[in-house]
């Protein structure tokens, strides 16, 4: 999937007309199967979850611990997966995101920084799954794996649902610099693209004489 979140946010919208339970729900549904299943755009979910709250549509504090218990769920089978299957299990698979090059490098860091790559885990895009897995390979404590991980989760997840009220509080601004840009840009590209053909005419005009 690769919808940017305005497509999401119009799909969220959509949903309304059945009631705002569903939209929880959809949320909630896209933060659990974001690790499941990547490259999920669960992320795109969260900054148009985060709108809809700036916009008044939703509740901060429902959302925020759907989108958490959501993500957290998925990091916690993905991290118990790991722990039950083990090393040889994954590396035997070489699944096409969880190859066994990533659970070798994902281990060697887990053995050296743990709590840190825990921390980031939810920063380091397109590796989540993957150090959820080498995580419970490791057979790193399930607790500090759990405090760690919602730690990191809080913090990322907070910083998207900032960036989404900002974008809800300078859209009127943004939709302006960019109408402007529009004005601006194509009749250049236009002109640009016209003089390129001129110029092109011309030449294959020369050589032929």
């Amino acid at each position: 999937m690769s919808e940017h979140p305005e497509q999401i946010n119009q799909l969220l919208d959509q949903i309304f007309a059945y009631g705002p339970v569903w939209v929880y729900l959809v949320i909630f549904a896209a933060c659990l199967v974001e690790n499941l299943f990547p490259p999920f755009p669960g992320d795109s979910f969260i900054v148009a979850a985060g709108g809809l709250v700036a916009l008044g549509r939703l509740d901060m504090t429902l959302t925020l611990v759907l989108v958490i218990i959501g993500g957290m769920a998925s990091v916690m089978i993905l991290y118990f997966m790991g722990r039950r299957y083990g090393h040889a299990y994954f590396v035997r698979k070489d699944f096409k995101y969880f190859s066994a090059a990533d659970i070798e490098r994902m281990e060697h860091r887990f053995r050296r920084w743990g709590a840190l790559v825990l921390v980031a885990s939810r920063f380091i895009v397109g590796m989540r799954a993957v150090l959820a897995i080498a995580a419970g390979i490791s057979r790193y404590p399930a607790g500090r794996m759990a405090v760690y991980s919602t730690a990191s989760y809080i913090v990322f997840c907070g910083l998207l649902f900032y960036a989404a009220f900002k974008l809800v509080e300078n859209l009127a601004a943004i939709e302006y610099y960019f109408n402007t840009y529009n004005r601006i840009a194509w009749p250049l590209l236009t002109g640009l693209v016209i003089i390129l053909v001129v110029r092109k005419i011309m030449a294959t005009r020369k050589e032929k004489r």
